[in-house]
């Protein structure tokens, strides 16, 4: 049997490896992406798509954005231009997602289990209504900025998952490295030769300086 890593596509075969994967200890990780054994699950058979696509009901209403949905919005639009070597344009999207970010108030119950629950409501029901909406309009950005975003959310659950239950030590005596075109995490003494999400080269990582010390 095959088990597939939901961040980064990595496939452990049962049959190549000699090993079940039920008998790998629960601290084994993805060897690509450094996810957890929670990542994996078995290989589904793809199906071949619908003909048609039932449009799902959106509310056409403007919806008023807060100011820290505006800085991740600028932000995020400031790495598209940087993907496109856009530097004047990505400069200037990155000062407005600078102005928004210091307007934006500070978020109230800000701890690690509504982080968690937020993270699990974009996987559960973000992601889900997304891609329905995005192939609905047959969307093809939205739809690889689904794929992108889902895989980015999954390492970040996993990760959660890992500090819960080996705390400061799960970061001791290694580096954070963030890609700054996908947002993927990972952690490792280097960053990865190519982010197992959008392929660019190592030195699109940034290191994460100034954590407290474990």
């Amino acid at each position: 049997m095959r088990y597939v890593c939901s961040v980064c596509g990595y496939i452990y075969d049962e049959a190549k490896e000699g090993k079940a994967f039920s008998d790998l200890p629960d601290s084994w990780v993805c060897p690509l992406c450094g996810a957890a054994k929670a990542a994996f699950s078995p290989e589904q058979k793809v199906e071949a798509p619908k003909a048609t696509v039932t449009p799902i009901q959106i509310d056409e209403d403007m919806k008023e954005l807060s100011a820290g949905e505006l800085a991740a919005l600028c932000s995020n639009l400031a790495r598209g231009c940087e993907k496109q070597y856009k530097e004047r344009e990505a400069a200037l999207f990155r000062e407005i997602a600078e102005y928004f970010s210091a307007a934006a108030p500070a978020v109230e119950n800000a701890d690690m289990a509504q982080l968690a629950k937020l993270i699990q409501g974009d996987l559960s029901e973000g992601y889900p209504a997304l891609r329905s909406a995005a192939a609905a309009d047959m969307d093809r950005g939205t739809q690889r900025i689904c794929v992108w975003g889902e895989k980015v959310t999954n390492i970040l659950n996993t990760l959660m998952h890992r500090w819960e239950k080996e705390g400061e030590a799960f970061l001791q005596n290694t580096q954070v490295w963030v890609c700054t075109v996908c947002g993927f995490m990972y952690i490792g003494d280097s960053a990865p030769e190519l982010c197992p999400v959008c392929k660019v080269p190592s030195w699109k990582f940034e290191k994460i300086e100034g954590r407290a010390s474990v």
